[in-house]
């Protein structure tokens, strides 16, 4: 009964971990169907390709989450055909084989029953999401192919601490678009969401910002703080983007 125990322990680590997988996969900004199929096909080592494999492989944090799943679904398949085999060859008589088969059908019913549960789904799907934001540094989205930029321009997101710069002021007061920053949208810490934010939306510590401009200086952005120090790169930025304007502009008047 011990490897009995062990199959069905291991069924359930796999479905945990697919779901972990999924999850990880969706915050990246996949579907959550197109997450669930390519982390069960990873895991199984399926190995499906498809045109949607290729917005895996082109991302680098999916493609350790799909490693990851690789690796850890092999380990498990493993364990199971062992377990497996354990268990019924070291049966000696048909009434036991019956038994244990039996137990075995109805563990993995039970087992399927509640991962297919719409309620413990969206429990466990919580769950998981709130350990990965907690615990990882997943890029929540795939900015980059979804919007289709190149060159030094992106859209990031930067969540803002108590001693930031962006925090407690308003986006008039900040006049971000003078550095050439736009901010797209605000989380807030309560799960809120203001797209398009106007001049008179307040910046709060703990907000998540979905901010487009020059990667090199959201970077920078992201590491300002409060005080004469901050304003100072405050005026730096707007003096770069007059620079970054006024050849631009050349530019438009060579093409015109």
């Amino acid at each position: 009964m011990a490897a009995l125990a062990s199959v069905l322990i291991t069924v359930t680590v796999s479905l945990i971990i697919t779901r972990i997988g999924t999850q990880a996969l969706a915050m990246t900004g996949l579907s959550r169907p197109l997450a669930l199929f390519q982390a069960r096909s990873a895991f199984t080592g399926a190995g499906f390709t498809t045109s949607e494999s290729e917005q895996v492989v082109d991302h680098p944090v999916r493609r350790r989450i799909i490693m990851w799943l690789m690796f850890l679904g092999n380990v498990g398949i493993v364990t199971v055909i062992s377990s497996l085999v354990l268990t019924f060859i070291s049966i000696g008589d048909n009434q036991g084989w019956v038994s244990r088969f039996f137990f075995l059908v109805i563990g993995l019913s039970t087992l399927w029953v509640v991962a297919t549960n719409q309620w413990v789904d969206r429990i466990i799907e919580q769950l998981i999401a709130w350990a990965l934001h907690r615990w990882t540094q997943l890029q929540i989205q795939d900015y980059a192919n979804l919007l289709q930029l190149s060159g030094d321009y992106g859209v990031r997101e930067l969540k803002v601490k108590k001693e930031d710069w962006l925090a407690n002021q308003s986006l008039k007061k900040l006049n971000l678009f003078s550095e050439g920053v736009a901010v797209l949208g605000i989380y807030r810490c309560d799960g809120t969401y203001i797209g398009v934010p106007r001049g008179s939306t307040s910046i709060r510590p703990q907000d998540t910002l979905v901010i487009y401009g020059r990667l090199p200086d959201l970077e920078e952005l992201d590491s300002r703080r409060t005080g004469i120090l901050g304003e100072q790169a405050h005026e730096r930025g707007v003096r770069k983007q007059k620079q970054v304007m006024e050849v631009q502009d050349k530019k438009d008047v060579q093409f015109s």
